[in-house]
């Protein structure tokens, strides 16, 4: 009898072990909650811009559109929505340099998560902006002096 305890006793070790070690399969991806910038739209919303990761966020546009000012995603984002879906807002702004202008988009997921679940921002917080870019540039790439 103490030899079956003690067998008992080692199995249930050994799975308990095995079971911690385990990665959850619906682990949600890595991203960073904190907030770079936030912008109150006309509407009463404070967006957050949060430095998300390289698919979404600060992270993901400040080096896939070139945008490196809060000024940049703020401005089109003191207004009203431009266009809604569900949870998903764009607002439309304009960069103005002299003669030379470009048309800003702006794309928010005013949710706790984003549309495909994946992330999570926690209970009681909004994603923020998912996404800023220049539209009808060559890839939505903004030229440098929006950023200046």
């Amino acid at each position: 009898m103490k030899k079956i305890a003690t067998l008992a006793t080692a199995a249930l070790a050994a799975s308990t072990l095995l079971v911690g070690l385990a990665t959850p399969v619906n682990a949600a991806p890595d991203w960073n909650k904190r907030i770079r910038c936030k912008q109150k739209d006309w509407e009463g919303r404070t967006i957050p811009t949060r430095y998300g990761n390289s698919k979404f966020g600060w992270n993901h546009f400040t080096h896939r559109h070139n945008i490196k000012k809060c000024k940049v995603v703020e401005g089109p984002l003191n207004g009203k929505p431009d266009k809604r879906d569900g949870a998903r807002l764009e607002y439309y702004g304009v960069a103005i340099n002299g003669s030379r202008h470009v048309k800003i988009v702006v794309i928010v997921q005013w949710a706790r998560k984003t549309s495909d679940g994946d992330y999570d921002a926690g209970r009681g917080q909004k994603i923020g902006v998912i996404n800023a870019f220049c539209k009808n540039q060559p890839q939505n790439k903004c030229p440098n002096w929006v950023s200046q």
